[in-house]
């Protein structure tokens, strides 16, 4: 895996946010809040969904539904934010097993399809506007249990932000599961960075065209731009954390 130069200003911001901690709890709280909202948000964004960020508060905070919005927009919703809350249950232990890829996949997708909620797809699949050939559903099983035990080798040998990017990248060439993809592998790559004391990190929609290339990138073996992608969002993230730590310890 090549990176650009951003892993070392990662580096010592990272240093700044653990010279912070530990955080108040009501800080905490508000830190956490504040980043179930932007990741669900901006993970369906990407992916189609029509909330706005804003709309996307009102469901999560006040339990409505926003009128001329698809159903399927606010089950999305409401199951991401479930899964963020998962994320952080998880992120309390060093590890990551199938059981938590698919449990993330589950509470996503319960509302929208239960019978293809957290279970491997039984059809082909093809990515649109990719030339990957994705595996077949016979081989989702094992290839699946191939990726989770390099997980513990691969965490040990780069560095915590390219080893998320590997995670997402992993998954998205699996694609194990027939839809919903996308976003349990952005939460797989969370997942990944909060258990190594990373803030929640986004792709905001804007940049979706180049998030999209540099995923085609990394399919024709050039992993380099999803990397350095990766790399520019966390480091945004971190700034964004200590930017919001001093807005809320301030006197």
């Amino acid at each position: 895996m090549k990176f650009n130069n951003r892993l070392s200003d990662i580096d010592r911001l990272q240093e700044d946010i653990r010279n912070l901690r530990p955080l108040g709890k009501k800080a905490l709280e508000q830190l956490r809040e504040f980043y179930k909202i932007g990741l669900t948000w901006s993970s369906n964004a990407l992916e189609g969904n029509t909330l706005t960020e804003s709309e996307t508060k009102v469901v999560l905070e006040d339990g409505i539904t926003v009128a001329g919005k698809p159903l399927r927009d606010h089950f999305e919703t409401v199951g991401h934010a479930e899964a963020f809350e998962l994320l952080f249950r998880l992120a309390k232990r060093r590890e990551i097993t199938e059981t938590d890829i698919r449990e993330l996949h589950r509470l996503f997708f319960y509302r929208i399809d239960p019978g293809q909620a957290g279970k491997y797809r039984k059809e082909p699949a093809i990515i649109t506007g990719a030339t990957i050939e994705l595996p077949p559903p016979s081989k989702i099983r094992r290839i699946m249990a191939e990726f989770v035990s390099q997980i513990p080798d691969v965490r040990a040998k780069v560095h915590p932000v390219a080893f998320a990017a590997w995670l997402h990248l992993r998954l998205v060439t699996i694609h194990p599961f027939q839809d919903g993809n996308g976003r349990t592998a952005r939460l797989l790559m969370n997942l990944a960075l909060v258990q190594d004391g990373f803030p929640v990190t986004v792709i905001p929609p804007i940049l979706r065209p180049d998030y999209i290339d540099a995923l085609k990138a990394a399919n024709t073996g050039d992993e380099e731009p999803f990397i350095n992608l990766i790399s520019n969002m966390v480091h945004e993230a971190q700034r964004d954390y200590l930017r919001l730590f001093r807005t809320l310890t301030a006197e």
